[in-house]
């Protein structure tokens, strides 16, 4: 390599020129090429050439230069070791990952060069550290296996959260593949996705992930895949018999995606794996179906413009306490179930909730103190827990046996199981206050965490670095009896450490075990094997301490480790209690009520409200309705109005509302009757794709296609304004023909708004379809939103009226009456005699006004104007204008 040039490559670099510790280096990097090296030297994690580059703009540190055997100093960058999850999770977040590299020994006793290894690579989908987390949602890392057999696709599909354990799986065999997986990619939401290269072959998912996630995805080789390697990782995982004790079935795909993902997790975690102990199987049967369409336009977990929490359903129904039921809350709300029985189970455990007040404020407090136990267990796994975090446990574990019992008052089935699964885990509880101290340090860097009395040991040392000149007082006057030598002292100097010091005239007295250590002018120094073991114990007290408190740790976190399926059981059943307690706690609060949930095909609600906008209008009166859709008589309601009446918030209302029945929730309605609905699909508002392509039409079919193909008989649909991007006759013709396709073919229940009144007719012509229309009160040309839907057709658009309540300036509203009138009386069919020329109709709509008016209204002085002045003077106007 060239002088002068600093070296940025890894690969360019000239090994045989470098210093040792960099030749070390170098090599750690050539095995870790994809990822950000971090590279303990002392109490910093250093960066080398092109990571040093990198790292030092991603991260904006300043950016200097190592000797490294070079003419030219390396690019050099670093962060503190205590603090580097901040910058860690800065480069995640950008998209990279991050290897671990830690001294693997002791610097002060290593002979040479430091031993060094990588202990963790760092990925968005195996992030442990709560720093790193939001507390709210769960960080799934997916994989996917496909493959294409006799022109058909399957996959198999997995998501785990090894900050939690859990696991996941389901088989895929739908027709249409591409939207399958990205249904329940939806359903998880990954931050890193794992795929075998057959993927790549389904283009609507990798340009679905591209545009619409920031997962960062991962293209494992073929070889990843063979039977031999995916058998081998899950009897390494999960025993022998892992295909039954998994539920896997026999010819199925998600074995080969699983094992992936484990060998994967072994590549980047190197331990702690065994976090994950089991795998729950779900079919797509089990859930609601969720289009990344429905999910956005509901706005279920993040706003459609903000992406924020405030303005959502999970909004609304966050009541929770502990960080594992926001997280279970999420799930619920994302997975809506179409099983009845389960659905009532939670209902009536709500119900039981929502009427013990007392109780439920009681659940509420336990659970107010109960810590993030399922993240928590992982780090003690992975060994990287802090004693305060340990203690947390311990303080969670005081509160259980509140929860269990709270839980056990409400004699609901689902309650008394959740009690049931709540373990008081006394043991752990005594272990840990046993172990630690009251208030333990945050980290072991300095000791201080083991109480005393646990360790016979560590109270020596404690002793003997707290009171080491008690121990010589002891052991001076228990020789001064042996030897009978009354002016015998023991003392200390950096050159021999400690001395027994004897005079001159009793050293006849000193006893053979005494060894002669200096000759004084006035005596003789000596020590002895007890007092060098004193010695020994006194100045290596602290540093034995602080390894026998880590060893002592490390002790407490591999026992509680042990119990990791008590711990993980028991914090599934309080997450679980959390949520129901929470949808008690929302439905008192908002006056909610208990929907009655069935297999019917049924969907009534009365008096219903939109759970949302009414949070929102805090303040202000919601207008509740009513709805009643079934799969005969009252399949599809077509509504009419105008734009901003209140169509689409009153069709979102009704999903919504079916969409809290079946996660478990009461309703915002005085009473409900849900039958369940097996998906809903939403086509709401105008968008475009402008990076695929497509124009806002275009996108609207695509969304279109999508219900009218994967729709079913109990599904729900809200269609709004279809057909609006292209032209007039063009777009009622095709929204014609998809309210015939649906009442036809697929006969499940729709909300259908439009604007053209013509389609209003189609009530003579097909089964099943009744008119609605948002009421409006018309004074003149001013329009009052009523807010509630009454059954018929609309008499008007009233386009004019909504603009001018916009804001467009008068002038613009005037020339709309205008040319809509000319319009109306020149349209084919109207009648002759009332069509007037366009001067005619100005002069209509722009009557002249008599001078004596306008003068009038010019000198008035509004400010000071009394009620009976303006009445009188409003008299003298009508006058003037007669």
């Amino acid at each position: 390599m060239a002088a002068n040039i600093v070296p940025q490559k890894v690969e360019d670099v000239d090994t045989q020129a470098l210093s040792p510790m960099m030749q070390q280096y170098l090599e750690i990097k050539r095995q870790h090429p994809n990822e950000i090296l971090f590279y303990r030297v002392g109490d910093f994690y250093e960066m080398f050439f092109d990571d040093a580059l990198t790292a030092s703009r991603e991260l904006e540190l300043t950016l200097t230069g190592k000797a490294c055997g070079l003419p030219d100093r390396a690019p050099m960058c670093g962060v503190p070791f205590h603090s580097y999850e901040i910058y860690a999770a800065r480069l995640i977040a950008k998209g990279y990952k991050v290897a671990i590299c830690e001294q693997m020994e002791d610097p002060a006793l290593a002979k040479g060069l430091v031993k060094r290894d990588i202990i963790r690579v760092i990925t968005p989908g195996t992030v442990i550290e709560s720093s790193m987390l939001a507390d709210d949602k769960n960080n799934y890392i997916c994989s996917i296996y496909t493959r294409k057999m006799r022109s058909r696709w399957k996959a198999g599909i997995c998501f785990a959260d090894i900050s939690t354990g859990e696991a996941y799986a389901t088989e895929l065999t739908a027709e249409k593949m591409g939207p399958a997986i990205i249904t329940e990619l939806c359903r998880y939401m990954p931050s890193e996705i794992l795929i075998n290269p057959a993927l790549l072959d389904l283009k609507e998912v990798t340009n679905y992930v591209r545009q619409h996630t920031h997962a960062l995805v991962e293209l494992r080789e073929d070889a990843c895949y063979q039977q031999r390697v995916m058998e081998d990782a899950m009897t390494a995982q999960f025993g022998a018999d892992w295909r039954n004790t998994c539920g896997f079935a026999q010819d199925g795909l998600v074995p080969y995606a699983f094992g992936a993902l484990l060998g994967y997790l072994h590549e980047t975690q190197k331990h702690g794996i065994d976090r994950i102990k089991s795998v729950q199987n779900y079919a797509d049967a089990q859930y609601m179906r969720l289009s990344p369409v429905t999910r956005a336009n509901l706005e279920l977990t993040e706003t459609m413009r903000g992406r924020e929490k405030r303005g959502t359903l999970l909004w609304v129904l966050d009541k929770t306490e502990t960080s594992m039921g926001k997280r279970q809350l999420r799930a619920w709300i994302e997975q809506p179930l179409v099983d009845s029985s389960v659905i009532n189970q939670r209902l009536d455990a709500v119900e039981a909730l929502y009427n013990a007040n007392v109780t439920r404020a009681d659940l509420k407090e336990a659970l107010s103190h109960v810590y993030d136990i399922e993240r928590l267990t992982t780090r003690i796994l992975y060994g990287s827990a802090t004693p305060k975090e340990v203690k947390a446990l311990g303080d969670t574990c005081v509160y259980l046996p509140q929860v269990r019992q709270l839980a056990r008052q409400c004699t609901t089935p689902l309650l008394q199981e959740l009690s049931g699964a709540v373990d008081p885990l006394e043991d752990l509880l005594n272990l840990i206050n046993r172990a630690l101290v009251e208030d333990p340090p945050a980290n072991l860097k300095d000791g201080g965490a083991i109480r005393a009395g646990f360790n016979a040991e560590v109270d020596e040392l404690r002793d003997i670095m707290h009171g080491g000149k008690g121990f010589l007082s002891q052991l001076e006057a228990k020789l001064k009896e042996e030897t009978g030598i009354p002016k015998l002292k023991i003392g200390f100097n950096k050159v021999f450490g400690y001395y027994i010091e004897v005079s001159r005239s009793y050293a006849a007295s000193v006893p053979d075990t005494f060894i002669r250590k200096q000759t004084l002018t006035t005596g003789e120094r000596y020590i002895t094997p007890e007092l060098k073991e004193l010695e020994n114990k006194i100045l290596g007290a602290n540093e034995r301490l602080l390894v026998l408190e880590h060893q002592l740790f490390a002790d407490l976190l591999e026992a509680i480790s042990a119990q990791l399926l008590r711990i993980q059981r028991t914090a599934f059943a309080v997450a679980q209690l959390d949520v129901l307690a929470s949808f008690a706690e929302a439905a008192v609060q908002n006056n909610y009520v208990k929907p009655t949930v069935d297999d019917s095909d049924v969907l009534s609600i009365t008096e219903g409200r939109h759970p949302v906008i009414e949070q929102m209008l805090k303040g202000s009166l919601f207008v509740p309705n009513d709805t009643t859709l079934d799969e005969t008589e009252n399949r599809m309601l077509i509504i009419t109005g105008p734009n901003m009446a209140g169509k689409s918030t009153y069709m979102r209302q009704n999903a919504l509302i079916a969409l809290m029945a079946q996660i478990g929730s009461f309703v915002p309605a005085s009473s409900c009757h849900v039958g369940v609905v097996d998906a809903i699909f939403t086509r709401v508002g105008a968008s475009d794709d402008l990076a695929a392509g497509q124009s806002t039409f275009m996108v609207e079919m695509t969304e279109v296609a999508e219900i009218l193909q994967r729709a079913t008989k109990s599904s729900l649909v809200i269609l709004d304004e279809i057909g609006r991007g292209t032209s007039t006759f063009d777009g009622m013709s095709i929204a014609r023909a998809v309210v015939e396709y649906i009442c036809d073919n697929i006969g499940c229940k729709t909300l259908f708004a439009t604007h053209y009144h013509e389609l209003t007719s189609m009530d003579q012509d097909v089964d099943g379809i009744k008119n609605y229309n948002i009421a409006v009160k018309k004074r003149g040309e001013d329009i009052t939103f009523l807010r509630r839907i009454v059954q018929g057709p609309a008499d008007d658009s009233y386009g004019i009226e909504v603009a001018k309540l916009a804001g467009l300036p008068e002038a613009v509203i005037k020339r709309a009456h205008a040319v809509l009138r000319q319009l109306e009386a020149t349209a084919p069919g109207a009648n002759k005699a009332m069509q007037l020329d366009f001067e005619t109709v100005e002069a209509y709509n722009n009557p002249a006004v008599p001078s004596e008016v306008v003068d009038k209204l010019n000198s008035l002085d509004i400010e000071t104007l009394t009620p009976i002045e303006a009445l009188n003077f409003l008299y003298e106007l009508k006058q003037a204008l007669k």
